[in-house]
């Protein structure tokens, strides 16, 4: 299990991509247009650990490109502005995101000496049709020998993937996921696909040869992965792009963009869970469903959806949800 971070960001947004992948834009999807530089990774670590209390496990994290297949020298030159603090201990490790064809044995070997503790591998799906579709670049193999190398080094490793990608489906989905699991990470990010202006995708999608993932599908897919992830003890630490003032201000054009995704999925996986419970003869029942005080609203679901599908599909007479002593993410009746 990963401690808890405080995570200071800096977006390297494109920088490094071999690959015009179908559904990527990263200065919109990340909100920065302007590469990193060293002045602007200590500017982000200052203003950073200004805002976070002392003492905290702090983790600076390059997000957005690939980093690994940035040129060793401005890699190396954004890896050294970090240094000071590190050797300091204003900040206690490095964090990076790449592809997994952008992964070998000297890199991994120059990273562990630069300080980074966690890579996060994109590998979006574990098929290879899904893969070629999206423009990926890389196969599901290269994806699994680089998982292995990472771990082999010692390294954190998280995984990236996505759903409704072209090709995909459901079982799809389902496979990529238990291709992972099987692959050991010590967190997952699902990011279902979501359609930004000026990407292949949403040519694609214009041209009706893609057809969205909608909000309900992805829902839908990820309530269906979440618990293999759970029963694996793999925490899903990302569910659902980071809402931007872009994404929201119609950057995303359709697609399973919500502010909220994490959210529905929870909503949608108590559901699940008090149907099953209800499925034992509670039919014209007053009934009082007991979750943890994490679960009380998603349980509820947006504008009473959950409360409003149950007593009719169970003709209740009447349905509470009240907070209880219970493991988060469980439905109990007393």
């Amino acid at each position: 299990m990963i401690a808890k971070r405080n995570i200071i960001p800096v977006f390297v947004p494109h920088l490094g991509c071999p690959n015009n992948c179908v559904f990527c834009n990263q200065r919109r999807i990340s909100g920065e247009s302007v590469p990193a530089t060293a002045e602007s990774v200590q500017k982000a670590v200052l203003e950073g650990i200004a805002k976070i209390p002392e003492n905290s496990n702090i983790q600076l994290a390059f997000y957005g490109g690939s980093f690994t297949a940035i040129p060793v020298e401005k890699q190396n030159e954004l890896l050294d502005a970090a240094l000071p603090f590190l050797r300091d201990g204003k900040i206690s490790s490095l964090r990076l995101s790449t592809r997994p064809d952008a992964i070998d044995e000297e890199t991994l070997g120059r990273l562990k000496t630069c300080g980074v503790r966690t890579i996060e591998l994109g590998a979006q799906s574990m098929c290879d049709e899904v893969l070629k579709l999206s423009g990926r670049g890389h196969t599901a193999e290269q994806t699994k020998r680089a998982a292995c190398l990472i771990k082999e080094y010692g390294f954190e490793l998280i995984l990236q993937m996505m759903t409704g990608l072209p090709g995909d489906t459901k079982e799809r989905t389902l496979e990529t996921a238990r291709s992972l699991i099987a692959l050991h990470p010590d967190g997952v990010r699902i990011y279902p696909a979501v359609i930004i202006e000026n990407t292949p995708l949403c040519d694609m999608w214009h041209a009706h040869s893609y057809k969205e993932h909608t909000v309900e599908e992805a829902v839908d897919y990820c309530a269906a992965v979440l618990p293999l992830f759970e029963q694996a003890e793999i925490p899903v630490i990302r569910l659902g792009l980071n809402p931007t003032e872009d994404l929201s201000g119609g950057a995303a054009v359709a697609g399973a963009y919500h502010p909220a995704l994490g959210e529905l999925v929870r909503s949608r996986l108590l559901l699940d869970r008090a149907r099953m419970l209800l499925s034992k003869n509670f039919h014209g029942e007053n009934v009082v469903l007991y979750v943890n005080p994490s679960d009380v609203s998603a349980m509820i679901g947006q504008k009473r959806s959950n409360i409003d599908t149950l007593r009719k599909e169970f003709e209740l007479k009447s349905l509470k949800v009240s907070a209880a002593d219970v493991r988060k993410g469980s439905v109990t009746l007393f």
